[in-house]
């Protein structure tokens, strides 16, 4: 299309709103975060570091951040399957009912699911005779982090869907597949780059969640504390360089994860293209 019939601004007055706004959203607060940690001496790195107590919360939020983002692919997959290709009564609103999460804010969900599921909550009272306690333990930490990052695996699944011809599975079962074979063969190969990517913005997502996992995680020490409240803690205490360290930290796992994601999809494109 000819620039001078474009609705939007030509390519380089595009470019420099997005550097721009990229630079003052992302970069400058990403940027100001490493020069501070980068003022951190070595020893003192290793001190923080070794701490057992933030060891714990590291340990505690990544294992509950793989959970969610694993018990969130599955779930997204089954979600995002239902709505792109069945009519039901009601589906617009599952579908509207995705995106609480986005439009709730973090701390009244996790309000919320802690009264839900506390001893003498509604849902908690009968998993409680069991011997089953959500909130304030484990499980709750990662109940939190499934509600929050649940959208992403979904959003990102449902316009791939959308698009994925159901003619190969029509055909696949008339040759005489089973429904794992076409699920597997069929279904699943052009679906992995988008799951992959969905669950990787969900772990992401969850490793920094702070609102939702407070409110129900009871925040014990060595036990059901997370990286985001041992930074929250240390603001508190006024100890900026030991917050500025965990959270560059947490930058940089974020940035990992993405890369890896990128070069992941990268493969599935070239695997396709062969």
């Amino acid at each position: 299309m000819n620039g001078s019939h474009s609705v939007l601004p030509g390519f380089r007055l595009s470019l420099g709103l997005g550097v721009l706004y990229l630079s003052l959203i992302v970069l400058l607060p990403a940027t100001t975060l490493v020069l501070q940690a980068s003022q951190i001496r070595w020893s003192e790195l290793v001190f923080y570091f070794t701490d057992p107590r933030l060891l714990a919360a590291i340990r505690v939020t990544f294992l509950a951040a793989i959970c969610a983002s694993l018990s969130n692919a599955v779930l997204g997959l089954l979600l995002a399957w239902i709505i792109s290709r069945y009519e039901f009564p009601g589906r617009r609103f599952v579908d509207t009912l995705i995106d609480l999460p986005f439009a709730l804010p973090t701390a009244v969900a996790g309000l919320t699911l802690s009264a839900l599921f506390a001893k003498n909550g509604w849902i908690g009272q009968w998993l409680a005779p069991l011997g089953f306690e959500v909130s304030y333990g484990f499980v709750g930490i990662v109940l939190a982090m499934t509600f929050t990052s649940l959208p992403f695996v979904v959003r990102t699944l449902q316009p791939v869907i959308e698009d994925l011809a159901p003619e190969y599975e029509e055909a696949a079962e008339c040759l005489g597949a089973t429904r794992w074979q076409i699920f597997y063969r069929i279904i699943l190969p052009p679906l992995m780059p988008a799951l992959s990517i969905g669950s990787a913005l969900a772990l992401v997502r969850s490793l920094g969640e702070f609102g939702a996992v407070i409110f129900i995680a009871g925040n014990k020490p060595f036990e059901t504390e997370v990286v985001s409240l041992m930074i929250f803690t240390y603001i508190g205490e006024y100890a900026y360089e030991a917050a500025s360290a965990v959270a560059f930290f947490l930058l940089l796992t974020s940035l990992l994860i993405l890369l890896i994601v990128q070069l992941l999809q990268r493969r599935y494109r070239a695997r396709g293209a062969a």
